[in-house]
């Protein structure tokens, strides 16, 4: 009986990970998996979890749902790993309740808007090779960033030379828009695909009038050619 017990009358998603040390802080459960050679998020952290510590490994990405399940979860600490893409659905189902979210120094370049800017958590995001961008931007003027941290998001690759390795907040605050640019880019594009098409027109309409053209004269020349009534009369 007490083995039957301990068997089906541990709740569910109480276990630890393996690699992992699962610890109370204030009454609340915290998992603490750092500097454990992780590659990847486990998936088998305890639902009631508040703290996740996954900083020091070498995870490289963050998949769709990877804390959907973790509805208790506030903090997430995803600092110094190898992280180079986000998902747009990665933090789908804890948004809410996150207050805070470290993803400094990693290797993200580019991050999807749509998996921040539905974060009420406070955004750590400093020392990565960010490329400026409009996307970044947004991130940066409407997302809860951490205003120890806001310095460190430095532009290591941009549409212009001069504005790599200063911090983006910087650039901003000289007056670059980069949502702009990119509108005009695609302002550019889409005239040139118009004038493509009017001058497709344009051409087609003076081949389809020489053709009528040359086909009249054709059609006059033949009837010229043709004997006259009179004459046959005669």
């Amino acid at each position: 009986q007490a083995f039957f017990c301990l068997l089906f009358c541990i709740p569910r998603g109480s276990s630890c990970p393996p690699s992992c040390q699962c610890t109370e802080r204030a009454g609340a459960k915290a998992v603490l998996c750092s500097s454990r050679h992780l590659e990847e998020i486990p998936k088998d952290i305890p639902r009631d979890v508040v703290f996740l510590k996954l900083d020091a490994n070498s995870i490289t990405r963050i998949p769709s749902n990877a804390f959907r399940h973790l509805s208790h979860l506030e903090e997430i600490d995803l600092s110094r790993n190898a992280i180079e893409k986000i998902d747009r659905a990665a933090f789908k189902g804890v948004a809410a309740g996150l207050r805070t979210l470290d993803l400094s120094s990693n290797r993200i370049r580019s991050i999807p808007k749509e998996a921040l800017l539905a974060l009420n958590a406070k955004l750590r995001l400093a020392n990565n090779p960010w490329h400026c961008e409009c996307a970044l931007q947004e991130v940066l003027w409407e997302a809860r960033l951490d205003p120890d941290s806001v310095q460190d998001i430095t532009c290591h690759t941009a549409p212009r030379e001069e504005y790599v390795g200063k911090p983006l907040l910087q650039v901003l605050d000289a007056g670059v828009n980069f949502c702009s640019v990119r509108q005009r880019t695609m302002d550019v594009a889409m005239f040139v695909t118009m004038f493509g098409w009017f001058a497709m027109v344009i051409v087609y309409v003076i081949c389809y009038v020489r053709h009528n053209r040359e086909d009249a004269c054709k059609r006059g020349d033949y009837l010229k050619s043709l004997p006259s009534t009179q004459a046959h009369a005669e």
